[in-house]
């Protein structure tokens, strides 16, 4: 120990580099591993098996892992942190404005930053003055993890949430959009869709093409979480 304060001493001085802080490495690793296990839970367990996309399950877990090692080693500076999360932010905005981010993977993706900034800055340090210690312990940082989990898991299983899907379909008979021809509509729309739809909501119409645009509700467990349910246009790719 003495010879890699020695050595840390020696570093210190000639290049502002240390070479081994024993304390810090084993606490970022522990924090590592428990903001590893908990954002690929929330990822993997409760996000991907209802929409079954693998891009952004990975988005997420790389964008918090990336979000904890940069927080981490900010010692805590505020302004450095500002900064490192608005860089953040100035990357969403220019990523995710070229796609019609669902809500739900919005959600998530805020949850999974929000966990890493609480698992980067979940550090103790010790006042020698005052003898004692001031910050977070492990407990304390594992029941935040379980928290975050829970609240994902709740959502997702929960009967108060509204699992109903929706879908955006331009309709080509607008005589059929009079309240007093509402049932024949759904009929049709059952027919040409093959689902059984819950109720109905008529947008824009538009006369001249003889077309509007009618968003359905129904419940089909194979589409919840469809990332593209809501879409009104085809993407560019």
């Amino acid at each position: 120990m003495e010879l890699i304060q020695q050595i840390n001493y020696e570093l210190g001085n000639m290049i502002g580099l240390t070479l081994f802080d024993p304390q810090h490495f084993i606490s970022l690793v522990m924090r590592f591993v428990i903001n590893l296990i908990a954002v690929t839970i929330m990822a993997r367990c409760f996000y991907y098996p209802r929409s079954h996309r693998s891009d952004y399950m990975f988005i997420f877990i790389l964008m918090s892992m990336s979000i904890f090692l940069l927080v981490s080693l900010m010692e805590g500076d505020s302004m450095n942190i500002g900064a490192a999360m608005g860089l953040f932010a100035i990357f969403g905005i220019m990523r995710f404005r070229t796609e019609a981010v669902p809500i739900r993977e919005m959600t998530y993706l805020f949850m999974h930053i929000a966990l890493s900034v609480v698992n980067a800055m979940g550090r103790a340090e010790y006042h020698p003055k005052a003898d004692y210690w001031d910050g977070f312990g492990i407990v304390t940082i594992v029941f935040v993890n379980i928290v975050f989990l829970a609240m994902a898991w709740l959502f997702e299983n929960s009967k108060l949430v509204n699992t109903s899907c929706s879908k955006y379909i331009k309709y080509d008979n607008v005589a059929l959009i009079a309240p007093e021809r509402r049932g024949e509509l759904i009929a049709d729309l059952e027919k040409r869709t093959g689902l059984k739809i819950e109720r109905i909501e008529i947008g824009i119409v538009d006369f001249l093409k003889d077309a509007c645009l009618i968003r359905i509700f129904y419940d089909e467990p194979a589409d919840r979480g469809n990332s593209i349910e809501e879409m009104t246009k085809i993407p560019r790719l």
